[in-house]
């Protein structure tokens, strides 16, 4: 590559994103949630109709995140009101909302960071999910 650094391969990226983030396990986001932290569902549609929702998340398609989340930006969703607040990124298992996190610190969202296990570990912890 041309600026020096050699590629990496998924799973190395991952851990270097990770050393990163302070990863909340799914009571440790129920509590945060509880607390005025934001919780993100990035989610696509067909997974959140099959599985349901966790009430009060707000949904955000993943190519639309950093937009959404820019307390800067143009088209930011309204709870997106500064680079401080605590952001919970949630997929489905807990890989794309690590990278996500990892995206949305790069924007200076410093407190960004992801659910360890995604839905399915929220779900499976029996934390409230709507249909």
């Amino acid at each position: 590559m041309s600026d020096g650094t050699e590629p990496v391969g998924i799973d190395e990226l991952l851990e270097r994103v990770r050393a990163d983030l302070d990863r909340v396990d799914p009571r440790e986001a129920h509590e945060a949630a509880a607390d005025g932290a934001l919780l993100v569902d990035i989610r696509y549609a067909a997974l959140r109709d099959r599985d349901g929702l966790i009430p009060g998340a707000l949904v955000v398609e993943r190519n639309e995140l950093e937009w959404r989340l820019d307390p800067q930006g143009s088209h930011r969703a309204p709870e997106a009101t500064d680079h401080g607040l605590r952001v919970i990124v949630v997929c489905n298992e807990g890989y794309a909302s690590s990278l996500a996190a990892a995206s949305l610190r790069r924007l200076g969202l410093r407190r960004a960071t992801d659910l360890v296990g995604g839905f399915q570990a929220w779900r499976a912890a029996g934390l409230p999910v709507s249909r």
